[in-house]
């Protein structure tokens, strides 16, 4: 079996791939606010003039307290907004046969995986789709919509809410909670940092005359500063949606475990992919945290390392082609995504 195939060594590559770009999206926002206090500590000590040097990373500071206030409002409040703006309701007592069978398969869900079982919410939305947030699994929240209730069969249902259990013992949500506030914090001083590299392109002029060696040292770092600051919004981004798509893999694999049953969680995404209803309560912005882009990215089902910057999830030929492999089914079933007729039939 292929290391696809085999669902514990899944887990362990996605881990590792998600640390490694964690930990690269956390290098490049430290370079973003450390780096110029670092480059006008440089531009200061070459002046000669210890009464000017900078000494105190002030700009690095800044940020991070910014990025800290957004992650703050983001856990505490993230998962009360997002129910609040796509008009979910929760499930309290179960009124409908639907609503029963998602309690009983989250309840199922949650002694499979351990966890506390999440407030269950219901999305007026005919689209099927779920999401999960947030960021601890003590208060952690699972959402199904209309759609998906009516689509689904219990056993794809049980996929799905598998799916969204292992987001939320892998601390997804509060992943991507944190790393969303970064990038949010990124695009608010943006003009900030031009700023600030400004005060540091003098610094660098001015070492020029004492130290053309470290003169040419700040004004490299300071155009690559620059750079980077040109790019950042853009990058940070992307670095978001790559962790997010390597962590839906991880999901995947994690929903296989739940329920030893990963044909029926690929059977689910046949079915939410081919589904064409739009959706109308889930937010555009929050098409990151559903099981699948609910808006149909024209960069989902391509391929390549553009599509892999661009898209908010892996394709869903990649995905449903991991799980046929789990359950050693027959990949070329995957082809029944390209198929409209295969979807209504499935």
């Amino acid at each position: 079996m292929s290391a696809t195939g085999n669902l514990f060594a899944q887990q362990v590559a996605n881990r590792k791939a998600s640390r490694r770009l964690v930990a690269g999206f956390i290098l490049f926002v430290a370079w973003l606010g450390f780096g110029g206090d670092f480059i006008w500590w440089l531009a200061s000590r070459s002046a000669g003039d210890t009464g000017a040097l900078h000494v105190f990373p002030g700009i690095g500071i800044l940020f991070s307290v910014i990025a800290g206030t957004m992650a703050w409002v983001g856990y505490n409040y993230g998962a009360t907004m997002l129910m609040k703006a796509s008009s979910a309701r929760e499930i309290d007592t179960p009124s409908t046969e639907a609503e029963q069978r998602l309690v009983n398969v989250v309840d199922e869900m949650s002694i499979a995986s351990g966890i506390r079982r999440p407030h269950i919410w219901i999305v007026p939305d005919k689209a099927p789709n779920a999401f999960a947030t947030g960021v601890k699994p003590e208060e952690s929240h699972i959402a199904v919509t209309e759609g998906a209730l009516e689509t689904l069969n219990r056993d794809e249902l049980q996929g799905v809410v598998a799916h969204e259990m292992g987001h939320i013992a892998n601390y997804d949500v509060r992943l991507m909670t944190l790393l969303t506030a970064l990038v949010g914090m990124v695009a608010l001083v943006h003009n900030f940092g031009f700023r600030m590299g400004r005060i540091g392109g003098g610094g660098g002029r001015r070492s020029r005359s004492k130290n053309d060696g470290m003169g040419v040292v700040v004004i490299v770092l300071l155009v690559l500063w620059i750079i980077s600051w040109l790019i950042a919004p853009i990058v940070t981004r992307l670095m978001v949606m790559k962790v997010g798509r390597s962590r839906e893999y991880l999901a995947d694999a994690m929903s296989a475990q739940y329920t030893r049953n990963p044909g029926a969680l690929a059977d689910a995404l046949v079915k939410i992919g081919g589904s064409n209803i739009k959706p109308r309560a889930i937010p555009k912005s929050s098409a990151q945290l559903c099981i699948a882009d609910p808006f149909h990215s024209k960069w989902d089902e391509r391929e390549g390392r553009v599509a892999n910057l661009m898209a908010t999830h892996p394709p869903l030929r990649e995905r449903v082609q991991r799980l046929r492999e789990m359950a050693y089914q027959n990949a070329g079933t995957v082809e029944s995504l390209n198929s409209p007729l295969s979807m209504s039939e499935a």
